[in-house]
């Protein structure tokens, strides 16, 4: 096939080209960048003009934008997305249920959400790795670096945009405030079952009044939507993982790797922020155990993170995410921890029994390898 491939330096980009090229599709690279200030009406024309000039079988984009699916929809060409953002709010485009689209998405909870709506678009499709890329991933140093527990990933400490509760709360009355902290403290204490943006409404209309937050143009997104995943479910993703860190870093050293470098914790390392392609998977291979603390917008999706970890044959720690079980074998593949008094246990098991925690990484690997390859995806993909 001859794919118009809409580039705006995602994730995975580059191994999704190279699984598109192995499989022997034609790509046309197409720049897509919206954040440029361009208007959206002159990057209509830009993709009209590609595609009467290229007449591709089909427009790839990584995550889903309504603008391509506009122009798709005009032009009577297949418009394939594959959303690894969780959450995304176009999602909630009118533009969704344009006939054009084959909409991927990695969270069978949500796949399922628009399932119900009668939405036959939204398709569900779990990520995937390079795994010929992460096998020839090698040591570069003269002394390789070893980590007993490592976490790769955000604490959404370190930028203003993640502070939206400490704004909003000055502004809020004190039944809201106490509403919101009651709500928050509830989530917490429950894994699996997300049920912030059921009970939003009693305090929506203070929370809109303090931060007014944009609908999309074309949008169904609601606000309790947008307050739930984009700020709530943030603010509970940053609380949780500071208190997992604290908790383990009360018996073990933890290497921490993420975007703030100034952010400190007794116990814990921070090495600041690692290459997705060239540092990041020498963490996971060195690393004797490897956390995953799902953000808490992702409800039942394993995260990339995930197939990271087990796809560069690291030893994988997660929480509880409902779709693990749909691939993989708990204590065979992976392992999950329930609670903190579990995870603290499970530590100190694997810790201890070396052997058992080697073969269950080497399993978990093998499995990615034979089934969860961006090869694999994109055939799936497109043969669909």
């Amino acid at each position: 096939m001859k794919i118009l491939f809409a580039e705006w330096s995602s994730v995975g980009e580059r191994d999704l080209k190279e699984a598109f090229a192995a499989e022997q599709h034609e790509l046309i690279c197409f720049p897509f960048v919206l954040a440029d200030g361009r208007p959206i009406r002159e990057m209509e024309n830009s993709l009209l003009l590609a595609l009467d000039k290229e007449r591709p079988d089909a427009v790839f984009s990584v995550d889903y934008f309504p603008v391509i699916s506009k122009v798709c929809n005009e032009k009577m060409v297949r418009y394939i997305s594959w959303v690894y953002d969780s959450p995304h709010r176009e999602l909630y485009s009118r533009t969704v249920i344009n006939p054009c689209n084959v909409i991927y998405v990695f969270d069978k909870t949500l796949y399922s959400e628009f399932h119900r709506a009668g939405i036959s678009t939204v398709q569900y499709l779990p990520l995937a790795v390079n795994a010929e890329r992460l096998d020839a991933v090698k040591e570069t140093y003269l002394a390789p670096v070893f980590y007993n527990i490592s976490f790769v990933g955000s604490l959404y400490v370190e930028k203003i945009k993640y502070n939206y509760i400490d704004r909003v709360a000055g502004a809020l009355s004190d039944y809201a405030r106490g509403y919101l902290g009651g709500l928050m403290n509830a989530q917490l204490q429950i894994q699996g079952y997300d049920f912030v943006e059921e009970i939003l409404s009693p305090i929506i209309d203070e929370l809109w009044k303090a931060l007014p937050l944009g609908i999309q143009p074309d949008g169904l997104e609601t606000r309790e939507y947008l307050y739930a995943q984009y700020i709530i479910n943030r603010r509970l993703t940053t609380l949780e993982r500071l208190d997992l860190l604290s908790v383990v870093a009360e018996k073990h050293l933890v290497d921490l790797f993420t975007w703030g470098k100034d952010f400190t914790m007794n116990h814990v390392c921070n090495h600041g922020s690692v290459d997705y392609y060239s540092e990041m998977p020498l963490v996971f291979k060195n690393s004797k155990i490897n956390l995953n603390i799902s953000l808490r917008g992702i409800h039942s999706g394993i995260p990339l993170r995930a197939f990271d970890i087990m796809g560069c044959g690291g030893f994988l720690l997660s929480n509880f995410q409902a779709d693990f079980l749909d691939f993989f074998v708990p204590g065979e593949d992976f392992v999950y921890y329930e609670n903190k008094e579990d995870l603290l246990q499970k530590i100190d098991y694997y810790l201890l029994h070396e052997e058992e925690r080697k073969a269950i990484a080497k399993r978990g690997h093998g499995k990615v390898v034979k089934e969860h390859t961006y090869r694999h995806r994109v055939k799936e993909m497109l043969d669909l």
